[in-house]
């Protein structure tokens, strides 16, 4: 069976829509998909294109969207299309938009950083080693089943969420003597939800294609975006 599946990618170039949403198309396609190609959000105001479709793949980080292109995005979700992605392309997307927000149920906040003297004026700044830990439910989930816990040294989000998504695996922020806070914080690092009919995915790795390589990540993103799909 065919199925169809709409990648939209722009944004802050950092995050390197073009090169990691090309990473996972010969994947979609081995799966089956016809595999759509835009690099506008705007794609989502057609009703005509929205209604063929089993799976949206965004990477489209801050940026921004019309009313016309949200309403077409949160209804084809609503309806039964599968939204899936990974770290700010879809957790830190349109983030003037509080209907975009709701829908993803999680949105970027931070993402701290070294020791103010180990800074040298770069990304890496922000890249911490931290642990990946599957919760219960993910340890039973046909996304994460059968991984264990593991470690990456990139960006560390921390997201703001409510309680209808389904955490699948957390990370932990520790305190240190440079941050401000007095306590450690989990944060969803891998979650799904429930939107009417759809189902939507997000995990937080994912800065660059080095991270989307790793084969945990890789094959937590590759699973959880089958997952999304259209449930027949």
């Amino acid at each position: 069976m065919t199925r169809a599946a709409l990648v939209v990618r722009g944004g802050w170039e950092g995050h390197q829509p073009v090169e990691a949403t090309s990473l996972f198309v010969p994947f979609l396609e081995r799966e089956g998909f016809t595999v759509r190609i835009e690099e506008s959000p705007e794609v989502y105001a057609d009703a005509s294109i929205m209604a063929g479709l089993d799976l949206i793949v965004q990477s489209v980080t801050m940026s921004q969207i019309t009313a016309g292109a949200l309403a077409g995005l949160r209804e084809a979700v609503a309806g039964g299309v599968g939204l899936a992605g990974w770290h700010g392309g879809i957790a830190d997307s349109f983030r003037n938009e509080s209907d975009y927000l709701q829908l993803v149920g999680g949105q970027f906040a931070t993402h701290p950083g070294k020791a103010p003297d180990e800074r040298v004026g770069e990304a890496s700044d922000n890249f911490l080693a931290h642990t990946i830990e599957l919760t219960p439910a993910g340890r039973e989930h046909p996304i994460t089943a059968g991984i264990d816990d593991f470690e990456l040294e990139t960006e560390q989000y921390w997201v703001l969420h409510d309680d209808l998504i389904d955490v699948l695996a957390t990370t932990t922020h520790p305190v240190r003597p440079w941050h401000p806070w007095h306590r450690p914080i989990v944060s969803p690092a891998v979650w799904t939800r429930q939107w009417g009919q759809g189902r939507i995915f997000v995990a937080s790795p994912g800065h660059d294609v080095g991270v989307l390589q790793n084969e945990n990540v890789r094959t937590i993103i590759e699973r959880g975006m089958l997952w999304a799909s259209r449930m027949a």
